[in-house]
Parts: structure tokens; C-alpha cells; sequence
């Protein structure tokens, strides 16, 4: 997924919520009625009204298909697919929910989850899927996303993002080099297939929009096991991850990957030109999501690239957070058994894989890993690192923290001016370690 638009919206989204929170419901739009649902009488058909979020015309039409089955099976009920652009669909369906438009089933995010539990805008789907017979061939980390919020199902994920290695097969082999598995051999490798009077170079770089998240996976693998998962900008002992002295070796170290083996402009580098850089031919080395596959098979020769499991650092693991957006009911739904229904039906394993494969996500099901068509090519490496949980470990960010918005637009300079030396990895270091040593005890 791409992060640079993946988070654009969350500050905007956390003041907008923010302030139906603790606010009283206004007398003239009272909460629509909340039933347990039913098709009314006898011969009556239901109309669902369902928003996505991750919009594009390709998915809209998968989605179509898979409603039309669903309304194929299920002759009383009808379903409503809105699908507002990317670019503002989460404030859509922030807008929607705050105004209680006519609304049953939304895609959630990891990001808005929290605060749409909050002020009481979607359902706790716990009573449904305890008697749901599929939940637990939902995947361990798609439980997680699932349940990210108070320990609460509040949505069904409907595919995961997840990054892994991407290599150019043909250069590694040119230069008779094996494909990294760790932070250090993935530097070796970088170095020395950069050639600039080529402009070839080792690794594409992200030191723009959102650079600081590539940032962070340096500093947690550097920092192991001793990373809090629950919250990955703290340690376990409670310290923030930035006052480790692992933290200030991983920057040392990522800059060095800037400054030896990426293409000097990779410094303003977002999801785009990072890609680009790859699917091109001017770096041989890229870490992120499947969203890459797609135009990667479109553009690169077949046989010239690979995938690999993410480089593991000194500390022996690996760690990221999986985004995994689903599918929620509204709170206020007229329809919740019927709403229940559409979101158990595309949730359920041959749906569930169906849509993954055509939308290029990992699957959230356990049987899709013995699909041969994960079990091979592209994909596998994202099958293969999901079955080693102890090594490639899943985190969580801060994202219900007060701050969190505003730290992600100055995190972006400050790695930008410590990539252009304009401040001391220390500084950098420093900065981090009491802004969020600051957020967590205005928590407390």
C-alpha cells in the first residue's frame, strides 16, 4: 500500500472525529434506529448501503461481481456500493458517520479504527462471529488486525499489506551475489551494484513522504524482541525505542544505505519514484508491498526480478506493521443481520481469495497458503514469512496517540535534514525520545 497516501489522511480524520467525541447527540438528528435486522415483511427487500475506502476502477468492479453473487444468493437483499476516490474517501466515510447517513456496511483502517469505536460509530461484531463457523481460518495476523482495538473484532479484514524484498535476479547474478537476508548483506549487495556512471544503483531509497517509516523498521530490527509490539515505538521496559543505543547503530546505518548505494535524489523519494527507480532499471533493490507486483510483471521482463522476505537485522528479527483495512457495520444500521451477512460472505475463504488474488493483497485466510498460487512465484515470500511469526514479527504504531498526526509531518524533515547532514543522528534520536516520552505520560 502506499504509505505516503495511506497515512495523508489521518490527521485531518483524528480532529474531524475528534469532535463528536464527548459530544452529546444534537436533538434534531437523533441516532437512526438500531434493530438486530430482518427482511421486515414478509416478501420486503433490504438495501444495504456499503462505502469502500481503497478505491480504484479495477476493485470497484471485482467488488460489483462479488455483491451481484452475494444478491444472487441472498434474493431479498439488495446491496448500494459507494466508492468516493481514494483521495478523500476516508474523510467520506468519516463525514458519513458523524452526519449518520444511511449506512451498514464500511471499509475500517487501522488508523480510524480506534476512533470510530470510540465515538460509537461501528459495531462490535464479536456476538456475530463467535457463531461465525470461518473465524478461525482467518490468519493469525489477520485476527490481529481484526482485533486491534480493545482486544474487539470490530471489522473482518479483506487483505493484508505486507513488504518484502524486491530483487533484480539478473544483476545479483551478473555480479554473483546471493539474494540478502540480512540488513548488513543487503548493504554489501547495494554497494556493490551501485555504478553510478550507469546509473545503476543498489537500493532505491524512500527519504521523502513517509520516509521515517522506512526509518523505523531499520531501528526495530536493531532493537529485536525488546520492541513493544502492542505500541513499536516503545520498548518492553517502557523506555521509547529512539533512547536505545541500537536505535542511534540502525540510523548510522541507514543513512550509509543513502549515501553509498541509492541515487543521491532518492533523498525527496516517495512510493512513486521509488518504483519507478525499480521497475526502470536504475535500482536493483527495493522493500515494499504487493502493490508493486502488478506493474512490475507489466513492465520488467519476466525472469529479471524476484521476491524475498525482508532483510533481518543484527538482532535476528524482522519486524513491520501489517496494514490490514475490512470490512465493519455501522453502528446505527437498520440491517445488521443482513449487513452481517454481506460482510460474512465476502470474508469467507473462497471469496476472501478471490478478491486477494485479483487485488494483489495477501490473503487472510489460512487455506490460501496451500493455493498453488501462492505457493510459488511472487507471492511466496509474503506465504513464507507469515508461517516464521517469531521472526517476522508484526507491530503496532502509535496511530491513537494525541500526537501522532503532527509527529508524522516534522518526522518527514527531520529525516530529510539528517540524510543532507543538516542534523546529528543524536539530535534526531533525541528530538524522537522526548516528543514521545512527553505523549506517553500526558496519557497516564
Amino acid at each position: 500500500m502506499k504509505v505516503s497516501k495511506w497515512f495523508s489522511a489521518v490527521l485531518s480524520l483524528a480532529l474531524s472525529v475528534g469532535l463528536v467525541a464527548g459530544c452529546s447527540q444534537s436533538a434534531s438528528n437523533p441516532p437512526a434506529a438500531s434493530s438486530g435486522g430482518g427482511n421486515g415483511q414478509a416478501g420486503q427487500t433490504v438495501t444495504l448501503k456499503m462505502v469502500e475506502s481503497i478505491t480504484s476502477p479495477q476493485r470497484t468492479e471485482l467488488l460489483k461481481e462479488l455483491l451481484a453473487q452475494f444478491e444472487a444468493k441472498n434474493p431479498g437483499i439488495k446491496v448500494d456500493l459507494i466508492s468516493p476516490p481514494f483521495e478523500g474517501a476516508d474523510q467520506k466515510i468519516t463525514q458519513m458517520l458523524m452526519a449518520k447517513e444511511e449506512l451498514d456496511v464500511l471499509e475500517v483502517r487501522e488508523f480510524n479504527a480506534k476512533q470510530f469505536s470510540m465515538n460509537g460509530f461501528i459495531e462490535n461484531l464479536k456476538p456475530y462471529t463467535d457463531k461465525w463457523k470461518n473465524y478461525d481460518q482467518l490468519t493469525d495476523i489477520a485476527k490481529r488486525r481484526a482485533t486491534w482495538v480493545d482486544n474487539t473484532p470490530y471489522y473482518i479484514p479483506n487483505g493484508l499489506y505486507q513488504r518484502v524484498l524486491f530483487y533484480r535476479t539478473d544483476w545479483l547474478k551478473e555480479a554473483g551475489l546471493e539474494v540478502p537476508k540480512t540488513w548488513d548483506e543487503l548493504l554489501a549487495a547495494a554497494k556493490k551494484l551501485t555504478d553510478p556512471a550507469k546509473n545503476r544503483y543498489g537500493y532505491s531509497f524512500r527519504g521523502g513522504p513517509t520516509g521515517w517509516d522506512y526509518a523505523l523498521i531499520t531501528i526495530w530490527a536493531y532493537n529485536g524482541k525488546e520492541v513493544d509490539p502492542a505500541s513499536a515505538f516503545f520498548l518492553k521496559d517502557g523506555r521509547t525505542v529512539f533512547a536505545a543505543p541500537e536505535s542511534l547503530q540502525a540510523m548510522n546505518f541507514y543513512k550509509q544505505l543513502y549515501k553509498e548505494a541509492s541515487p543521491a535524489d532518492s533523498v525527496s523519494w516517495g512510493f512513486q519514484e521509488m518504483v519507478q527507480g525499480f521497475v526502470s532499471g536504475s535500482t536493483a533493490m527495493l522493500i515494499q508491498d504487493p502493490d508493486v507486483i502488478d506493474g512490475a510483471k507489466e513492465k520488467m521482463k519476466e525472469g529479471t526480478w524476484a521476491t524475498a522476505p525482508l532483510p533481518i537485522g543484527p538482532s535476528g528479527v524482522a519486524q513491520q506493521v501489517v496494514g490490514g483495512p475490512g470490512w465493519g457495520m455501522t453502528a446505527y444500521s437498520k440491517h445488521k443481520d443482513e449487513a452481517w451477512k454481506l460482510i460474512e460472505f465476502l470474508s469467507d475463504p473462497e471469496q476472501s481469495t478471490t478478491y486477494a488474488k485479483r487485488t494483489s493483497v495477501i490473503p487472510v485466510v489460512k487455506t490460501a497458503a496451500e493455493d498453488e498460487f501462492y505457493k510459488t512465484g511472487y507471492f511466496k515470500a509474503f506465504i513464507d514469512m507469515n508461517a516464521q511469526a517469531d521472526v517476522f514479527i508484526d507491530v503496532s504504531r502509535p496511530v491513537d496517540y494525541k500526537g501522532w498526526g503532527a509527529w508524522q509531518s516534522a518526522a518527514d524533515k527531520d529525516i530529510q535534514s539528517y540524510l543532507l547532514d543538516k542534523i546529528t543522528a543524536e539530535d534526531l534520536l533525541k528530538k524522537w525520545d522526548e516528543y514521545w516520552t512527553k505523549e506517553k505520560a500526558e496519557r497516564k
